[in-house]
């Protein structure tokens, strides 16, 4: 069995420096890729962790990318392609999570989720897709909460995250043809610093869920793995759930 199946791939990983963003850094890094860590504040932790893969004997460097300045964005997946002469993988990690009442939530908070949520992950897409070649992935970071969202103040983010799976099925027709996939894995709760397991809010979650605990961040970069290698060619347009029966 072949344990480094993305050997030569270069990998951009859009909000790579913590949760699911990292764990799925070090997943494809040991797997042969070389990755590249877009953050946009947390530069000690995204140089932390590149010098952590390369201390494994993985490639990786960090590199500023802010999800609200597409310009930046588009230039820092640019740069990347043109360093290492090719671009195979984008992982759209990064997101927010604001949560309130609709009648309270503000303006400010909404442009923020869909600027970070969908206009990034577009303009993330976008910009890689034009240095893609055959055997391309794009692999968005979604949610269960696009299927369900049982509890108060989670409108705004459902709702962008719902958008993904649009996007996804729209894209992967245009991408297709040449050869490149687009998926979205959804997750329910993680243990990250957007959800925490030991709190109130994360532990009332566990009632709602098949398998009634949180998800290690590296569950989730299992997924991205498998979507990002060469058995998953014929996998596209689709929304994957890995949420412990959180949708069920």
């Amino acid at each position: 069995m072949n344990t480094t199946p993305l050997t030569g791939k270069v990998a951009f990983i859009h909000g790579g420096s913590r949760g699911i963003g990292a764990a799925s850094a070090r997943r494809l890094a040991r797997e042969g890729a070389t990755v590249a860590i877009g953050y946009a504040s947390s530069a000690i932790a995204a140089e932390a962790l590149a010098e952590e893969i390369k201390a494994a004997g993985g490639q990786a460097i960090a590199i500023k990318a802010d999800a609200i300045d597409a310009q930046a964005l588009t230039a820092a997946i640019d740069g990347v392609a043109e360093r290492f002469g090719r671009l195979d993988i984008l992982v759209n990690s990064a997101g927010v999570l604001h949560v309130g009442p609709t009648e309270q939530f503000s303006l400010a908070d909404f442009d923020r989720t869909l600027a970070v949520n969908v206009r990034s992950v577009f303009v993330a897409s976008q910009a890689a897709a034009r240095h893609m070649r055959e055997g391309g992935r794009i692999i968005n970071i979604g949610s269960t909460n696009a299927q369900r969202v049982p509890f108060t103040g989670g409108a705004a983010y459902a709702m962008s995250k719902s958008a993904l799976i649009g996007l996804v099925k729209g894209m992967a027709r245009d991408l297709g043809p040449r050869g490149i996939t687009v998926n979205n894995v959804a997750p329910g709760p993680v243990d990250t610093d957007m959800n925490p397991a030991d709190t109130d809010f994360g532990a009332g979650l566990h009632g709602l869920m098949a398998v009634p605990r949180h998800a290690k961040a590296d569950e989730i970069a299992a997924m991205v793995a498998y979507l990002a290698g060469p058995e998953a060619g014929f996998v596209t347009g689709a929304d994957l759930l890995i949420d412990g029966g959180f949708a069920a």
